[in-house]
């Protein structure tokens, strides 16, 4: 989505006000597995559900994994033109396509996308996002490139990128006007499709502003079939911000679907910007800091919380961090899988408001849920940092796995980072779940583990056989994604690693044995 910020705070807080009663009764498909006992050990097939694995995709042959490439938005917003479009693809397509074969998108635009030689059902694409446009359609009703620029319209810059060897995409929205207030595609689907399909278009990310209160599962359908009339064969990206739980409808209609509103390049935020909405009366809602607590506490006209507590706030008041987005997104983990992928959103790695290790767990993350892994930064100025990140072979492999199961939170450590909490809000950060274990498996009877620090301080973590669903007598090796190597041959019953502040490291297990049911 692009973003219109003038009405970002009066909508947080009547949101707030009125959608935070029901967030409780929201359908959570995964919940985070309760302990065991000694004589109960999980299995790959309880803690992995796949269910829901292939029933609702979309059969139309694309996204058999997840899409890969570079969109715009994040770092260009709407000041963005051909020429820019035509340099990022030509400046890195020779250091990147060699490893993986780039594709690009026009969406914002979505430029140089990543594309595993192997595998193009990673459909990578270059999305021209809201404002390749003209404000109005021409006399015939129809969507018209913004002249100067996109001069060359957007035919030539698909044969541009065709060219290349990539693929191109476009952006509409499912409402009377985009967010930058360009036209949208509501009750126009049929001549918008066609008009895409007419300039070789590849992807159409379809997003949600202005869209007069229409139901989004009455909204997204008509495209699907427009696009399905033009016999193009166009990945089609829902963008409606998580709006009813798309994850349960989507499936039948795109190929991805966004589960969460936008993302934002900040780690997280702090309790006090939160509190601030709510001056000079401070209330906000609080748990035990037990992650399996039920029961909520109060806490009015303080800005210190009782003891045993810790703050938790409505969603419309995390910002959009990458921590919430990531939590956000692991809730729909059951539903995704070839032909139709969760979408928490583009990568933000390279944009500068996070620090070297916060960017690193952020794409592990996003790898290991299986995300579309879309390039938010200018590839052309780059740092070393970052393009070591968004080139790790091994761990786009575990995103572009051919088993198509998403990873997800399998364990969090209840002590966390007590002793980092204190009573000044202004340390205190949004959230709960500071030591996490997420995993997901993969071909070949092996694993993808990831140990997410969330303190501000160094720790060990912890990975027990238990949570991953493995039997406790069952003999890894253990390859570590980052540094490139094998580190253990015959880890038994758990394994353990220090994770940097805000990092997180990323490996292999490979099971001599595993107990294994039905995945």
């Amino acid at each position: 989505m692009a973003k219109i910020h003038l009405f970002v705070p009066l909508f947080a807080l009547i949101h707030a006000a009125i959608l935070y009663p029901t967030v409780a009764a929201r359908v959570v498909p995964l919940p985070l597995p309760v302990p065991t006992n000694n004589n109960q050990e999980q299995t790959l097939s309880s803690i992995f559900d796949t269910s829901k694995y292939g029933i609702l995709q979309l059969n139309n042959g694309l996204a058999q994994a997840p899409p890969m490439g570079w969109n715009s938005w994040n770092f260009f917003a709407c000041d963005i033109n051909e020429t820019v479009i035509k340099e990022t693809g030509t400046f890195h397509f020779d250091l990147l396509a060699i490893k993986y074969r780039l594709s690009w998108h026009c969406s914002e635009f979505h430029g140089l996308k990543f594309r595993d030689s192997g595998t193009f059902e990673s459909l990578v694409s270059s999305n021209a996002d809201d404002c390749w446009s003209t404000l109005r359609r021409d006399s015939k009703g129809q969507l018209v490139p913004d002249p100067e620029t996109f001069p060359s319209g957007i035919r030539a810059l698909a044969d541009y990128v065709h060219g290349k060897g990539l693929k191109l995409g476009i952006y509409s929205d499912a409402g009377a006007f985009t967010c930058q207030v360009r036209p949208g595609s509501l009750f126009h689907e049929n001549d918008d499709a066609e008009i895409f399909a007419s300039w070789e278009v590849d992807y159409l990310k379809y997003d949600n502003c202005f869209n007069l209160g229409i139901d989004p599962k009455k909204r997204y359908p008509p495209m699907r079939d427009a696009l399905n009339v033009t016999g193009r064969t166009i990945f089609y990206s829902l963008c409606d911000w998580g709006v009813d739980d798309p994850a349960l409808w989507a499936g039948k209609v795109g190929n991805s679907w966004r589960t969460t509103d936008d993302i934002n390049d900040t780690w997280a935020r702090s309790a006090l910007h939160v509190l601030n909405y709510f001056n000079p009366v401070h209330t906000a809602l609080v748990l035990s800091e037990s992650p399996h607590a039920k029961t909520p506490c109060m806490y009015q006209n303080s800005l210190s919380p009782p003891p045993k507590c810790l703050l938790l706030l409505p969603s419309p008041f995390h910002f959009s961090s990458m921590t919430t987005i990531a939590d956000l997104n692991n809730k729909w983990a059951a539903y995704a899988g070839p032909g139709g992928w969760n979408d928490p959103d583009m990568l933000e790695v390279g944009n500068g408001g996070m620090t070297y290790p916060e960017y690193r767990a952020h794409f592990s993350i996003w790898a290991l849920m299986k995300a579309p892994l879309l390039i938010g930064c200018d590839v052309r100025n780059m740092t070393a940092e970052t393009y070591n990140i968004l080139t790790n072979e091994e761990v786009i492999g575990v995103n572009q796995d051919k088993l198509g199961v998403q990873g997800r939170k399998v364990h969090v450590a209840e002590d966390g980072c007590s002793e980092e909490r204190s009573n000044d809000l202004t340390t205190w950060f949004v959230g709960l779940d500071f030591l996490q274990v997420w995993a997901g498996p993969l071909s070949g009877n092996r694993l993808a583990v990831a140990l997410w620090n969330r303190c501000s301080k160094a720790k060990t973590i912890k990975a027990a056989w238990d949570a991953l669903g493995l039997e406790s007598s069952t003999s890894v090796s253990v390859r570590d994604l980052w540094k490139h190597q094998d580190v253990l041959r015959d880890a038994v019953a758990s394994f353990s690693a220090q994770v940097d502040a805000h990092g997180c490291e990323m490996y292999i297990f490979t099971p001599q044995s595993v107990s294994r049911s039905d995945i």
